[in-house]
């Protein structure tokens, strides 16, 4: 039986997709995308014309490497999932800082984004707004190569980047800003700014509300600055985050929003200066400092500590905007006042990945890293994906998302530590791999026997306590969640 999201995992995401192009009365490769995005119940739409002929000579045409995406064999179960189209009653809309977005989705300040032409097509493409490459004054001189990865397959567990700020000179990005927001009155323009002296920052700031910007981020967070007390050197610090925000707060009439590094042990800190100082809204997370150590990366034989990103940051960003979002300073709580707003980073590809920001209080989200492997062409099911979702829970607005998972958290002290939910084994769904046995038995609590003859697991009741490692590991979905009962008190 076809495993159907490691299936669509091997599809290599074509340009003038082979398959799609063998296929007469449909577009099997737009499926297969959707499918790869956490959108498969949207997925049939695009071959539901197609006779098993027209997916055969799809599957005949794909040119992956190893062997063809079994194409007939992936899209043919859905047609029973298959859902209409979302329903146009669930906005995505959405105010950040006073200002109407028409989805949450935006670019974030890097790579993806570094002149006109790039940022016009995103726009077309179907995203809500841009974080431009950040601009400053200096002369920015970068290395090569400037990536690396972390590789899961053919995709990016993670990704190291080692570029800094945009190398156009700083009257250039201007007037591209300017130019955008002029031909795209309805998208959201925000310039990154970096600048490394007080009047630096208001003169770079001053330069974005002329240009028409929509609000200006102050970048306090790019960890592989090459000149001391920029970058990610200000937002370690939270009495510079709290000047520089001020003096740019009283410069502009814009919103200004700090971006923060995530190279901290308390972020809380900083946050706070930028709040004391008026910030609009908070922007997190920037890279993470680390290591790869790929001899093909090395610059001139020669490697450096440099930024992290990819989905495997996810839940570290998670964690930063879920301390801002709680402290009752920052988010308005304890001052009765309104609180800052957030725009959520880090390891966002899917809709559901851009959900879980918002559950946690994010009014918008940057995407980087996933552009860079998929193209701006992932905006497609980050949409229809968010409002199926809506649509299901009978949301029309974007807003009731936002921050409702906040007060399921609590302290590790308040957790429920009587109870216990114990693994509950699928034998139709269990092909007998015994990776639930194994993992039990040396990382776990010895709980699961193996029988070897009818290549079956067996609970240990008595050995259980419920941490679900076996669950984890299981490669088919054949281990599941019981109802939560009282613990037996251990005689």
């Amino acid at each position: 039986m076809i495993h159907i999201q490691e299936e669509a995992a091997r599809c290599l995401l074509c340009e003038d997709a082979p398959c799609t192009k063998a296929c007469a009365k449909g577009d099997p490769a737009r499926a297969i995308r959707a499918i790869r995005f956490d959108n498969a119940k949207n997925a049939w739409r695009w071959v539901e014309g197609c006779e098993a002929s027209d997916l055969e000579r799809a599957e005949k045409a794909c040119i992956h490497y190893d062997r063809p995406v079994r194409i007939a064999e992936l899209l043919a179960p859905l047609r029973e999932k298959a859902q209409p189209s979302a329903a146009k009653g669930a906005s995505l809309e959405i105010d950040f800082c006073g200002i109407r977005c028409e989805n949450p989705f935006f670019l974030a300040s890097s790579a993806i984004c570094t002149n006109y032409e790039m940022v016009a097509r995103a726009f077309e493409a179907g995203w809500g707004g841009v974080f431009f490459k950040t601009i400053c004054k200096q002369d920015i001189n970068e290395v090569s190569p400037r990536f690396d990865a972390v590789r899961e397959g053919s995709s990016f567990a993670g990704f190291r980047n080692m570029e800094q700020l945009s190398e156009n000179p700083y009257e250039v990005d201007f007037d591209i800003l300017r130019r955008l927001k002029q031909n795209y009155p309805s998208k959201i323009v925000v310039a990154s700014i970096m600048g490394e002296y007080e009047e630096e920052w208001i003169e770079l700031a001053k330069m974005a509300e002329d240009a028409g910007c929509d609000a200006v981020e102050l970048n306090f967070s790019c960890p592989q600055m090459r000149l001391a007390g920029m970058g990610s050197d200000v937002g370690q610090d939270p009495e510079l985050v709290t000047f520089y925000t001020a003096y740019v707060k009283r410069s502009v009439k814009i919103p200004v929003i700090p971006k923060m590094t995530p190279n901290i042990t308390q972020i809380n800190q900083p946050a706070m200066g930028a709040f004391f100082a008026g910030a609009d809204a908070i922007s997190a997370i920037n890279t993470i400092k680390s290591v790869t150590m790929t001899p093909e990366a090395a610059v001139s034989e020669k490697k450096t500590l440099s930024g992290y990103s990819g989905r495997s940051v996810k839940p570290i960003a998670l964690r930063y905007i879920l301390e801002m979002a709680r402290n009752p300073i920052i988010n308005g709580e304890r001052a009765n006042a309104r609180g800052v707003e957030f725009s959520g980073i880090g390891g966002i590809e899917t809709w559901r990945d851009a959900l879980e920001f918002i559950q946690l209080g994010c009014r918008n989200v940057q995407v980087c890293t996933a552009v860079m492997q998929y193209g701006y062409r992932i905006i497609d099911d980050l949409i229809e994906g968010m409002q199926t979702y809506m649509q299901e829970r009978g949301i029309e607005r974007l807003d009731e998302l936002v921050g409702e998972q906040l007060p399921s958290f609590v302290l590790p002290s308040d957790l429920d530590r009587d109870t216990v939910v114990y693994p509950k084994f699928d034998r139709e769904k269990c092909i007998g791999c015994g990776r639930c046995f194994i993992s039990c038995k040396d990382g776990g609590h010895q709980a699961i026997d193996f029988d070897r003859e009818t290549r079956q697991p067996r609970l240990i009741g008595k050995n259980c306590v419920g941490c679900h490692l076996c669950r984890l590991v299981c490669p088919t979905g054949a281990i599941g969640l019981s109802k939560r009962v009282k613990k037996q008190v251990k005689k």
